[in-house]
């Protein structure tokens, strides 16, 4: 992943970014998250979704996708609380993953639209992220 690319357009960045080692697939990683929230924040866990945007698709299906609302680049999880939390997540180690411009485009107009958007590198930053949101938006 190139954090140049998320610095440049302001997008926050939540977990260690020096961390280095094995780690678990996103996949893995978004399982871990999504039991953790359930624990500690369980009235978001009630709401948040991840969103299915990966996986190959002939053209024909990307259209009809398209055409049903599927956005490309939409971020993996999203909290629709007040603001909205809008969270792409990625490996641990960032440098066993990458970003692509519609994913960095989603999280720029995300954000400009008022949403609470960064990028969490493993279950480790996206919990930091949402503790970050709680911490600032806490009723």
């Amino acid at each position: 992943m190139n954090l140049a690319t998320l610095s440049k357009h302001t997008i926050p960045l939540y977990g260690d970014p020096n961390w280095r080692g094995k780690c678990p697939l996103e996949a893995a990683e978004a399982v871990s998250f999504f039991c953790q929230l359930r624990v500690e924040f369980p009235e978001l866990a009630k709401v948040a979704t991840h969103i299915r945007n990966e996986g190959k698709r002939t053209k024909r299906q990307g259209y009809q996708h398209q055409q049903e609302g599927m956005n490309t680049g939409a971020s993996d999880v999203i909290i629709p609380v007040c603001p909205p939390i809008v969270m792409e997540m990625k490996r641990r180690d960032h440098t066993l993953s990458s970003i692509s411009k519609d994913q960095v485009d989603y999280l720029v107009a995300a954000a400009s639209g008022g949403a609470f958007s960064g990028v969490a590198l493993g279950a480790a930053g996206a919990m930091e992220m949402v503790r970050a949101w709680v911490a600032k938006h806490e009723r």
